[in-house]
């Protein structure tokens, strides 16, 4: 049986882990506010973007692009979004392990792929398994800028116009309230999944539909990225906060169960003496 001075020991370093978690949980709530406010704030100008260059896209007959059309697939690309740190529950391994999963079904060996990777766990997750990541990015703001991931996007669609990988499939956390996050895995290139808006706007645009695809649809695949990430911090401040948070109340217990064996066994510590006490009273007599 552990001592007394053990137990209180434990109470003490209890303590002090717990009150780390709840600072935790307060700084990723104040940063799962943002990240919610910025992400929403995101919405309206990727819908327009988007209803822009689907009747663009759809809606024009001489409209034509490489990034429209389908094409022999050879090399698949992956981009993936997860955090810098850990302490976020299962925020970045449900991520890495749905996509890992569809790598080791779809493909027989590492040239059938390529990794862009968005945070320094995902990043590290393939380099140690010896996969092919071709670029990465960490050290993203928690509330980040587009200049943040300007290159990369860019960089990822400049790959797929030049033809390192013929189609790219996104992999991030979607934000659906503040303790439910969902896996999702979106088809970024080709943009084949463009559908023609609902709404009766119609737009005049000169010179030509393609003069146009060719500035509107690498900068519309770049907020789709943008956007992405946006999303991605937020379940990733949702995800620390809740895990934060339940780890403060396990402490919670932790400590309710030491203070009660620490209680017990000092109890049965003063027993003990009274005991001694007595029985050396008695055999004075």
């Amino acid at each position: 049986m552990a001592s007394l001075r053990d137990i209180k020991s434990r109470i003490v370093s209890t303590k002090k882990t717990s009150q780390i978690t709840k600072a935790m949980e307060m700084v990723s709530a104040a940063k799962w506010n943002r990240g919610v406010m910025n992400a929403k704030s995101f919405v309206p100008y990727m819908e327009k973007i988007q209803e822009v260059t689907a009747s663009i896209a759809v809606g024009s007959k001489d409209a034509n692009h490489p990034m429209l059309q389908s094409r022999p697939v050879k090399k698949t690309g992956y981009l993936v979004i997860t955090s810098d740190r850990g302490l976020a529950g299962a925020y970045n391994s449900n991520i890495l392990r749905q996509l890992y999963q569809t790598i080791q079904n779809r493909h027989k060996s590492n040239d059938e792929f390529a990794i862009i990777a968005i945070g320094r766990v995902g990043r590290d997750f393939f380099r140690k398994r010896g996969m092919n990541v071709v670029l990465d990015i960490v050290g993203i703001s928690d509330q980040p800028s587009f200049d943040d991931i300007k290159a990369i996007a860019s960089s990822t669609v400049g790959m797929f116009s030049d033809g390192t990988f013929d189609e790219l499939y996104m992999y991030y956390s979607h934000y659906l309230s503040a303790i439910s996050q969902e896996v999702t895995q979106k088809k970024l290139l080709p943009l084949t999944d463009i559908a023609a808006s609902k709404k009766l706007t119609s737009y005049e645009f000169e010179p030509n539909a393609e003069e146009i695809l060719a500035v509107l649809l690498p900068q519309y695949a770049e907020s789709l990225i943008y956007g992405a990430l946006l999303d991605g911090k937020a379940s990733e401040h949702a995800a620390r906060m809740t895990a934060m948070r339940n780890a403060t109340d396990n402490a919670k217990e932790l400590i309710n169960s030491y203070s009660l064996k620490y209680n017990r066994a000092r109890q049965a510590a003063i027993t003990q003496e009274i005991t001694e006490i007595v029985g050396g009273a008695s055999a004075l007599e």
